[in-house]
């Protein structure tokens, strides 16, 4: 075996689209080459531009999925960034509103304030004092954000660095301008939508932009994966499964990390919102927490509840299982993964699955007492061992 590097990411180094076409041209001559990599990279400029022409006027695009593009963006509404990260090849680093504080609108600020200082408090009250040693005022700051950001809009500016193909960034493209061009009622996409014509004229200002890649997604009718046009379908469970629950929209981004598994939404005709459970057995805070997000209602808080529809293999469930079921995760996600966890369990079992003895060893408490995981950083949180924790 020979392994040879032809291609890298130098960081600060923006290559030209002839480079791209290039490489997406001697990709293009492998499947026919007579000879070796080395003649086929050492031929003539023309010919391989002229093969990179013809296979992308016959819309062979795959060999354009060679090439990447790592893009900073900021300012990109939450929102956007999640279309964004339910489509296709990509990689993505975000701001995140769990551990840092985000720029808001002061009517949301002054919420955003107030819940987190209620937070910090029942945070203290709840787990400091049991456990001086894990509850630092830092860690239950960054819990109370947690929490508190389930008040900010989805639309909140944050920033990301996102990488994706040459092919994918013009399929992307054309899929986004189809939606900016398509007539809705759907007040969310209504908001989103400026946003995303923004984003496409930024992609067209690029070097990479190719309106010929980008008619791909025409041929094939491909559309954004997020929004479901169709009813969830019938729930199933084998060696893969088929679920629909409902969540918040920041238990969505979280799930949308396993990028192995799909996930589409749809709104819910009444408003719900997401109670955290450090409020529960408190009426008064609960009421309060409610008539809060309800101000927040029109600007789509990440706490707001939507229907969301999740389909994929049992093995890459039980990945899942191993990044969400701990201590440090989401306690939505975390939750949402045990519920999806016991209907698959036991579904399995009322079959005789052959793996349903498997899939029962994940039931039994967070990631650490899984018989093939091994934690590199113990908590020592009972609650969170035993998944009895409220944050």
């Amino acid at each position: 075996m020979k392994v040879t590097i032809i291609a890298s990411t130098k960081e600060n180094y923006v290559a030209t689209k002839e480079e791209f076409d290039m490489l997406s041209g001697h990709s293009a001559g492998v499947c026919y080459m007579p000879d070796n990599f080395e003649k086929l990279f050492g031929e003539p400029t023309d010919k391989t531009i002229k093969r990179s022409v013809s296979t992308k006027a016959r819309q062979h695009h795959s060999v354009f999925g060679h090439p990447f593009i790592t893009f900073s963006l900021e300012d990109i509404p939450k929102a956007l960034a999640m279309v964004l990260n339910n489509e296709g090849i990509y990689n993505t680093s975000e701001k995140s509103a769990r551990y840092t504080k985000m720029n808001l609108k002061p009517d949301e600020q002054a919420l955003y304030d107030k819940w987190l200082n209620k937070y910090i408090e029942l945070i203290k009250d709840k787990y400091q004092t049991k456990y001086p040693e894990l509850f630092g005022d830092k860690k239950i700051e960054k819990l109370a954000q947690e929490n508190a950001r389930y008040l900010i809009s989805v639309f909140t500016p944050t920033s990301m660095i996102y990488t994706i193909s040459y092919q994918q960034l013009n399929y992307l493209y054309q899929m986004l301008k189809n939606e900016v061009n398509s007539e809705t009622s759907n007040p969310f996409m209504i908001k989103l939508k400026p946003a995303m014509k923004e984003f496409c004229e930024a992609i067209e200002g690029t070097p990479f932009f190719d309106s010929e890649i980008a008619r791909g997604v025409e041929n094939k009718n491909r559309k954004l994966s997020l929004f479901s046009k169709v009813n969830p379908p019938e729930e199933y469970f084998g060696d893969v499964y088929a679920t629909t629950y409902e969540a918040s929209f920041a238990e969505l981004a979280q799930a949308q990390r396993h990028r192995t598994i799909n996930y589409d939404i749809q709104l819910l005709n009444d408003t719900k919102f997401f109670v955290p459970p450090i409020l529960k057995g408190d009426d008064n805070l609960i009421k309060e927490w409610l008539e809060d997000c309800k101000k927040q209602a029109n600007e789509f808080p990440q706490g707001m509840i939507v229907s969301i529809r999740e389909y994929g293999t049992m093995d890459h469930f039980i990945w899942k299982l191993k990044e969400r079921k701990c201590s440090a995760a989401q306690l939505e996600i975390n939750i949402i993964s045990n519920d999806t966890l016991k209907k698959y369990s036991d579904a399995l079992s009322s079959k005789n699955h052959p793996r349903a003895e498997e899939l029962k060893a994940y039931t039994r408490g967070a990631r650490c007492t899984f018989p093939d995981y091994t934690c590199p950083a113990p908590c020592r949180f009972k609650e969170g061992i035993d998944e009895s924790r409220l944050i």
